[in-house]
């Protein structure tokens, strides 16, 4: 499904609808004739459909998921006011500073004017409002409790976007320290130590065995450092890229992740906090926990964790108590699965999945702050040893010039 996900785009569209009305929107569609397709089948006739831009990255800039979240929480305060849901809409739409969202909020409003509910008009943009979003929002209207359905939902997109924020940051910072050694040591291959080279030719002694290593990597990246360039390039791009529209190897992506030591650990308490996080919404939204854990898997980051949620969806399904489908997946700590145990002996469920989410989430914290600060010494180190060995291998025969007769 992600895969189609990302293969949408954007279409304003115009046409004519049931009563004769003259209406306008965006549709998220394959093609322009996909997009007439799903127009008619609303019961639109269309006149007109054109592919938008905006929305991805043009003169409107891209939609972040903070962008969601503030939206969420506007219309909640708005709602709660008493102001209605197109005139709120309208209101957030026009006073947005980016354009990107002011299209998306308008075409949003035109469909509900069209006649549609606010979760369908939702799932008509999934790149921004996902099957977990439009199933909160579904609840709030079917519950008649929508501001108190987007003020949650606002919440946990911000607590979610935090975790995101401080697992980048884990990731992050090993790849910077070796970006910056690889470009360090790169530099004084190619612009130092041939510098060096000239010198020692005069020299009339055998260099030391270190020193004769490093003039001949030097060498090397002089000759060849358009192939190396060209290679790491290359191999970055085939990533990204890979990464992008293979899930066979995401997946296994993921699960060398969970093996890295320290990050590993770092990934698994984030998975906890989101599916803590995650049930305890919907659940205190009033989803059923059969369907709850269909979208709770897909929110937990990693595969191995969504493979584990389903299957523990297929066990629930069946009659099977939550914390006894934790348990036998063997993922998840035995602290975790006694909490939701006394959350479902006690039918506190939403409260017990809550506290845990709030005590993995610090987990992360702190365990992300602990890595940020042994790394900042790495560094160091890393830099040190990289650009004293150098420093040492240039001047190893210049302390034994004094042995040259």
């Amino acid at each position: 499904m992600a895969e189609k996900t990302a293969k949408l785009s954007t279409f304003a569209w115009e046409g004519i609808d049931r009563r004769g009305t003259r209406v306008r929107g965006e549709i998220q569609a394959a093609s322009a004739a996909a997009a007439k397709d799903e127009l008619r089948r609303q019961g639109i006739v269309p006149k007109r459909a054109r592919k938008k831009r905006a929305l991805f990255g043009g003169r409107g800039g891209k939609i972040s998921s903070a962008d969601i979240a503030i939206f969420s929480r506007q219309l909640a305060a708005m709602l709660d006011a008493g102001i209605p849901l197109v005139q709120s809409l309208d209101i957030i739409g026009r006073g947005h500073d980016r354009p990107a969202m002011q299209t998306l909020l308008l075409g949003i409003k035109a469909d509900i004017e069209a006649g549609t509910s606010l979760t369908e008009a939702l799932s008509r943009h999934p790149l921004y409002f996902d099957p977990l979003y439009c199933s909160l929002v579904r609840a709030g209207e079917q519950a008649g409790v929508l501001d108190t359905l987007l003020d949650k939902i606002a919440a946990y997109k911000e607590r979610t976007e935090s975790i995101k924020k401080k697992i980048r940051k884990a990731l992050g910072y090993p790849a910077a320290v070796a970006l910056v050694a690889g470009i360090v040591t790169a530099i004084l291959l190619v612009a130092v130590v041939p510098q060096f080279e000239s010198l020692f030719q005069g020299f009339g002694a055998d260099l030391p065995a270190f020193t004769v290593f490093v003039l001949r990597l030097s060498a090397l990246f002089q000759q060849h450092w358009y192939m190396m360039l060209g290679g790491s390039i290359a191999a970055a791009v085939i990533f990204v890229r890979a990464r992008r529209r293979s899930k066979a190897f995401r997946d296994l992506l993921d699960r060398l992740a969970l093996r890295l030591p320290v990050i590993g650990a770092i990934l698994g308490k984030a998975a906890y906090a989101r599916f803590a996080r995650t049930l305890a919404t919907m659940f205190a939204a009033g989803v059923p926990l059969v369907e709850a854990l269909a979208s709770v898997a897909g929110a937990t980051g990693n595969v191995v964790y969504e493979q584990a949620v389903l299957a523990m969806r297929e066990q629930v399904a069946s009659g099977r108590q939550l914390q006894s489908a934790m348990r036998e997946t063997r993922l998840f700590p035995n602290m975790m699965v006694q909490m939701v145990a006394i959350g479902e002996e006690a039918g506190s469920l939403d409260s017990m999945l809550g506290k845990v989410a709030d005590f993995y989430e610090e987990e992360v914290d702190n365990a992300v702050d602990t890595l940020s600060s042994l790394l900042e010494p790495l560094i160091m180190c890393i830099l040190s040893v990289l650009v004293g060995g150098l420093v040492v291998a240039m001047y190893l025969p210049i302390f034994k010039l004094g042995t040259v007769v």
